[in-house]
């Protein structure tokens, strides 16, 4: 009876991760619609917004590890890709706001949708996609509405001190791993 119930916790700890990465993935649409329904004036309820999808990433891989029983979900396997969606919204959500130039955010995503149709979407550069748009974010923040900027700037400090550790060991060499890794990848087949 004490291994069932530990199993359906474990279940519900997966379903639970599951559905705040659902949640995340909405963000794709909100970021958007604050953009055409508000505007510029809608930047602190999108850094906040913003903030929640850290947390929640940072929550749901955490749940789901702590899962006793390992099984995969869709959601679970393309966790990468609503991490890019949530920041493709933010993308949109710059431009309608006219946070940033169109030319700029059109060649942004013409670049990378070119490169990952020619390489897939490797980890390492998945991130590196996101990491602009969150850089330019935070600067638009920090310039026009500076409780909200400022408010990104800690909550990205705070999670450094509270990862720290796994941070210098897992996520750094993992992304460095991954970037040596595509790039050390045979571009052109031998003649």
């Amino acid at each position: 009876m004490g291994s069932c119930q530990a199993m359906r916790g474990s279940m519900v700890a997966k379903q639970v991760a599951d559905f705040i990465t659902f949640c995340r993935s909405l963000l794709i649409i909100v970021f958007p619609w604050l953009a055409l329904t508000q505007g510029e004036r809608s930047l602190p309820w999108a850094a906040v917004l913003l903030a929640a999808d850290w947390t929640g990433d940072s929550i749901d891989g955490t749940l789901a590890r702590r899962s006793r029983v390992q099984y995969r979900t869709w959601i679970g396997e393309h966790d990468l890709e609503i991490d890019i969606a949530v920041s493709l919204g933010l993308l949109l959500y710059l431009l309608m706001s006219s946070y940033l130039r169109p030319l700029v955010g059109i060649l942004y995503l013409l670049f990378w949708l070119l490169f990952f149709l020619r390489n897939g979407i490797p980890r390492s550069l998945g991130m590196l996609f996101q990491a602009p748009i969150y850089a330019w974010f935070i600067y638009v923040a920090l310039v026009n509405y500076p409780t909200a900027g400022l408010g990104l700037v800690a909550w990205i400090v705070a999670a450094l001190i509270v990862t720290w550790p796994k941070f210098l060991q897992e996520v750094v060499p993992g992304f460095l791993g991954g970037m040596s890794q595509f790039l050390s990848q045979d571009k052109f087949p031998d003649e």
